[in-house]
């Protein structure tokens, strides 16, 4: 047992002074790892901000060219410790090695970090627009203070407050990141931190560009996001949390990008139902159990209409849930946070159909759930009933017609996703036109026949929705270039001579490739091509 260091200005450093320490947990054994993690004062944070803003006012000079080459070594500095990696995560969060980890989660943490190489070096992201005739010009830029990152317990590499999307778009936009670790997942953080030093180092960027903090507590959490010196909080975590931080950086005036609750309903037309419920049923299971239901993309909710077609499709889902046996969840508050869901459901006029239990066994694991609930029930209640459940626990809506059906559309709240499921011959053409409209300005993103559990990490994905989804439907937590608009800011500059301009609003086009708004048109040309 050792107690571990924080990374602090630069430094790794033993916690001064701590409020105490935690460890996390092995939730197949529910026992607590050996390492202790310090739960840090308010002194060190407030170092912290001091070193963070120091690192951006020196990060204003360093060239984008040097921010990709951090990024590029950092991947490299997390390929060459996978094995590693691989074993630390899998203890703290039982997500399976090979299949999860090495396989799926630790190539997509790379792959977004060298994505916003790319980006940091081709400068596009900014949108430098330039007008010739009044000489004014402008551009996205750094925010001039650190980016403060919490991560998720679900995603410990993907997601991760040092490694993960909201880290990479923060770094790529010219910032440096204070990043807090969650509980569940510390070791893994820490031995991402160390690759990212590692590559502070290696490419010669301020000490202070990456800094760690394991856990403070709530009054401490809510003065680092307020602080003046503060540029901008990444949030990924629950509803409850996020809207505290949301609250107090409003009040300071601070941007705060969360993602925070999502039920991603799923609409299953009747054409549909008739034509292949086998493989629906095959296909939403799958989906409601992929990581033990703890995706933030999870269908919740599923919409059908109650007639002979309707109630067989839920039979077949009903029996995949009993069939299967639960995974493990990710920490001890999991199988309670479920059974609190499901009584606010089932108190709301949901009917039990499958599970609705803590599963007995070694680990922290609650039984695959199924409810269902009448769609005029729904309608009368809907803001409870769409209440979120983080793990394989799904709630059906049975509609008595498809005028209902669009009606249970629009009582919906903001959701990262919405699916339609319709028949390939255009019996559901019509009633597909109907909800889509009312579907497509509540989620982030639509689907067709397809299940959302799956983000690819391509620059058109919107990983984001109205609220309660996020705190902002205009942003993306995934999709780099555009995720990193979340950490810049805009800066304009009139009549100010071309010497003394960013390299992105000069004449010349800094590389060649760039794409720049110029007069009205997007060029990758010098500007003396339009004068």
């Amino acid at each position: 047992m050792s107690n571990q260091k924080i990374l602090i200005a630069g430094e790794w450093k033993n916690s001064r002074n701590p409020e105490g320490f935690f460890s996390s947990r092995n939730p197949v054994e529910k026992r607590e790892l050996p390492d202790k993690f310090p739960i840090s004062s308010r002194e060190e944070i407030l170092e912290m901000i001091r070193a963070g803003k120091k690192a951006a006012d020196e990060l204003y000079s360093i060239s984008p060219e040097k921010m990709g080459d951090f990024l590029d070594r950092f991947a490299k500095n997390i390929e060459a410790r996978t094995e590693e990696l691989v074993e630390i995560a899998h203890l703290e969060t039982a997500l399976p090695k090979d299949t999860r980890l090495r396989a799926v989660e630790l190539p997509r943490t790379t792959n977004q970090l060298r994505q916003a190489a790319v980006a940091a070096r081709e400068r596009s992201w900014a949108r430098a627009t330039i007008d010739t005739k009044s000489n004014i010009r402008s551009k996205f830029g750094a925010l001039g203070g650190p980016v403060v990152v919490f991560g998720p317990n679900n995603f410990p590499y993907a997601f991760n407050s040092v490694a993960g999307g909201d880290f990479a778009s923060a770094i790529a936009a010219g910032n440096p990141v204070i990043a807090k670790a969650n509980p569940g997942h510390a070791g893994t953080t820490k031995i991402l931190a160390e690759a990212a030093f590692d590559a502070v180092n290696d490419t010669g960027l301020p000490k202070a560009t990456v800094q760690l903090i394991y856990h403070m507590e709530p009054e401490e959490g809510l003065m680092l996001i307020t602080h003046p010196m503060i540029g901008a909080t990444g949030f990924t975590g629950s509803r409850t949390s996020g809207l505290k931080l949301k609250e107090a950086a409003d009040k300071a005036g601070k941007p705060i990008y969360l993602e925070m609750s999502s039920v991603n309903p799923v609409f299953v037309l009747q054409g549909a139902l008739r034509e292949r419920p086998a493989e629906i049923a095959e296909e939403l299971y799958t989906s409601c159990s992929l990581g033990s239901g703890q995706f933030c993309t999870n269908p919740g909710i599923v919409i059908i209409e109650k007639n002979e077609e309707g109630l067989g499709f839920l039979n077949l889902v009903a029996e995949k849930f009993k069939e299967n046996k639960p995974g493990t969840l990710l920490s001890s508050s999991g199988p309670k946070s479920i059974a609190d869901a499901v009584a606010t459901l089932i108190n709301a006029g949901a009917e039990l159909l499958v599970g609705g239990k803590e599963a007995e066994g070694p680990g922290y694991a609650y039984l695959n759930t199924l409810l269902k609930v009448p769609g005029d029930t729904f309608l009368n209640n809907a803001k409870v009933l769409q209440t979120e459940a983080f793990g394989t626990v799904t709630l059906f809506v049975l509609s008595e017609s498809a005028d209902e059906m669009r009606a249970i559309a629009s009582k919906l709240e903001g959701n990262l996703t919405g699916s339609i499921y319709s028949d390939k011959v255009g019996e559901d053409d019509q009633l597909y036109k109907q909800i889509e409209p009312l579907l497509r300005t509540k989620v982030g993103r639509l689907l067709n026949d397809k299940m959302p559990t799956s983000v690819s990490v391509v620059p058109s994905m919107n990983h984001g929705g109205p609220f309660p989804a996020t705190g902002h439907p205009g942003f993306s937590s995934v999709g780099i270039p555009g995720s990193m608009l979340r950490f810049a800011s805009l800066h304009c500059y009139d009549n100010v001579r071309e010497h003394r301009l960013p390299k992105e609003l000069r004449n010349k086009n800094p590389t060649g490739k760039m794409w720049r708004l110029i007069d009205g048109e997007w060029s990758q040309a010098n500007v003396t091509a339009y004068q």
